[in-house]
């Protein structure tokens, strides 16, 4: 138990004890070591396990209908159902069950923007999910593409939006719905995108996401001219590589959060990593996994691990300046315990009843966005616990 370990700290005030109570924590309960505390000494609820849990979801595809299609796995025909009893639990300290109702209270008169990629809209239909459970949510915009929409709980006054930015910088994107490509990525790395730069002020909280997206055929440009490229074969460019662009623009973002002093609380979220096996998506690769794994269990790929590197890296860099500044800057750290929900990938039912006529049909498998209702829903959890407690 947290309490446990924190009485025996609280005991050895004097200085010259607290090795002599650190290795007594450590060695009868190492569990709740230094990797389960933050910088601060506190425990961190991004550190911990998956266990099992009884109890229904809150929400199901009947009862939720922000539920987009893709991620619908269980009106898509997924058979299993454990992979929706599990919960989050960190070492060390308990994760409570948020009072939504308290939340919501706390959200009053207030806006709260998702800014990213389809990722960030995965995640904001669980949060509209969960929340409509106390009040649905009624949509009031949505453009064209419903790339860019807002909700409003009426009774709190509660705006969220979801604002498409899968760069955060400015880029020119030549792909259809179905991501084919005609032309490489025009990505502008001194640029911020005014998608969100232009409603920042409005906000109340943010929570940033970047990531998969740098991964792709893109040239990049800076000051307006050809700075280099990731995998371009046309002309005559320098291949730099997308861990440069991702470093240069979190950086930037990072530098105008800091430099803007919001009125409000905002959060970078890290990139959450795939669970492809056997191949890419486009190769065959499946996520068959039906329960989730512990630490070392899988081996994340080398795109995950230098996208979440540079994110945590540039976040430890800015942290102290954002203190000193009076910004309330917090990294949502999603990934490693992410990692370990290799089961609540939609896998082959990103589409209805794909084996409804054969069941051996070759199907694509989706193993990078999240079933809902699913393992997604806890990152409001952890959310909510940071908002409410701090």
């Amino acid at each position: 138990m947290c309490w446990i370990s924190c009485g025996i700290l609280a005991l050895c005030g004097n200085s010259r004890l607290i090795f002599f109570c650190l290795f007594i924590i450590l060695k009868f309960f190492p569990e709740y070591g230094t990797e389960s505390m933050d910088s601060e000494g506190k425990c961190s609820i991004f550190s911990g396990e998956w266990v099992p849990h009884k109890e229904e979801p809150l929400y199901t595809y009947q009862s939720c209908s922000f539920i987009e299609d893709h991620q619908n796995c269980m009106k898509n025909g997924r058979p299993d159902t454990g992979y929706l009893y599990w919960k989050w639990k960190p070492h060390g300290c308990e994760l409570p069950q948020p009072d939504l109702g308290r939340f919501l209270d706390l959200m009053r008169n207030k806006h709260w923007a998702f800014i990213g990629d389809s990722i960030s809209r995965n995640h904001v239909q669980s949060f509209l999910c969960v929340l409509s459970t106390v009040e649905k949510a009624t949509e009031v915009y949505h453009d064209e593409t419903y790339r860019f929409r807002r909700w409003v709980f009426p009774s709190y006054n509660f705006t969220v939006s979801i604002i498409w930015s899968p760069f955060l910088a400015k880029a020119a994107i030549f792909e259809d719905i179905n991501g084919v490509s005609t032309s490489e990525i025009q990505l502008h790395l001194d640029i911020l995108d005014k998608n969100w730069t232009e409603l920042y002020k409005s906000l109340d909280y943010m929570i940033f996401s970047g990531g998969k997206w740098f991964s792709k055929t893109a040239i990049y440009y800076e000051n307006n001219n050809v700075l280099g490229c990731h995998h371009c074969s046309k002309g005559n460019f320098t291949d730099i590589g997308f861990n440069f662009a991702y470093r240069k623009v979190i950086r930037n973002v990072f530098d105008y959060i800091i430099g803007s002093k919001p009125k409000g609380t905002i959060f970078f979220r890290t990139s959450t990593p795939d669970h492809f096996e056997g191949g890419e998506w486009f190769s065959g690769g499946t996520c068959k996994r039906d329960v989730p794994i512990k630490e070392g269990e899988f081996e994340l790929n080398e795109l995950d691990k230098i996208l979440h590197d540079v994110e945590v890296e540039e976040f430890e860099k800015i942290s102290v300046k954002a203190s000193e500044n009076g910004v309330n800057f917090r990294l949502f750290d999603v990934h490693p315990l992410s990692l370990l929900r290799p089961d609540g990938h939609p896998g082959p039912y990103r589409f209805y009843q794909p084996f409804a006529k054969d069941q051996n049909a070759t199907v694509i498998n989706d193993c990078l966005h999240w079933c809902l209702p699913g393992p997604i829903d806890s990152w409001n959890d952890l959310l909510m616990e940071m908002i409410i407690n701090g």
